[in-house]
């Protein structure tokens, strides 16, 4: 499982590793969480530059079994992924205009490629 700085998580088979932590994924898959819900996207053959990686690490097959997550298909994923964007904006949006109603400057929250 790798997590990239665009807040990605890609799920694969891990092929090739260099010194500047560039990877080849086999089989990838993309997965997708939003609340308890998950989606996976078939991406094949992944190749991911090592200033992208945040974490690297194995998953552990019985522990993600007895998760508590609900699979849905890539459409239904996709669908929640967009409302739940849209109702971040929202959020954002009232608290700028919130803080410049009381003469405040407002810096949006720090999003995924700010982070690392």
């Amino acid at each position: 499982m790798v997590y990239l700085r665009d807040g990605r998580t890609l799920i694969g088979y891990l092929r090739s590793v260099d010194q500047f932590a560039n990877l080849v994924l086999h089989r990838t898959i993309e997965r997708i969480h939003v609340g308890n819900r998950y989606g996976d996207i078939d991406r094949g053959v992944f190749v991911i530059r090592g200033e992208n990686v945040v974490l690297l690490g194995e998953i552990d097959d019985t522990k993600e079994e007895a998760a508590t997550l609900e699979q849905v298909s890539i459409e239904e994923i996709l669908e929640a992924q967009r409302v739940e964007q849209e109702r971040r904006q929202e959020q954002e949006q009232l608290r700028a205009r919130f803080m410049k109603e009381r003469g405040l400057q407002y810096t949006a929250e720090i999003g995924p490629d700010d982070m690392y």
